[in-house]
């Protein structure tokens, strides 16, 4: 068992508020009719065993979780073979390099790539 809790009757929301695409998806899912609890990862720092956990749940790897095309990512980091425990902490110290909205419900875990995604669940 995980240390991230589920329930077939309600969506967990793991999103970057500042994000677009998110705040879209957080709508959409409050509208769904399914009980919502939405994490703020720029508010409320994930633990390593979260982000492990939430790439194994999306079936890749912790690095895959990092969004490198983005320029922010591009103006701090150097292409690189970094270790997972680089990747967590990278992370960590910087949410919103993190691809989201990763939305759970059940057994069931997406990574959000339009804000209608979130229907799927």
């Amino acid at each position: 068992m995980g240390e991230i809790a589920t329930s077939i009757r309600q969506i967990t929301l793991f999103y970057n508020s500042k994000c677009v695409i998110a705040s879209q998806t957080l709508a959409y899912a409050k509208a769904s009719g399914v009980a919502v609890l939405d994490i703020d990862i720029l508010k409320t720092p994930l633990t390593g065993t979260q982000i492990v956990e939430l790439a194994q749940r999306l079936k890749i790897t912790v690095a895959d979780l990092v969004n490198q095309e983005l320029p922010d990512y591009k103006a701090a980091f150097e292409p690189h073979n970094y270790s997972t425990n680089d990747w967590i902490k990278m992370i960590q110290n910087n949410p919103e390099l993190m691809k989201q909205p990763i939305a759970l419900r059940g057994d069931f875990t997406i990574l959000v790539k339009t804000p209608t995604d979130i229907l799927k669940l």
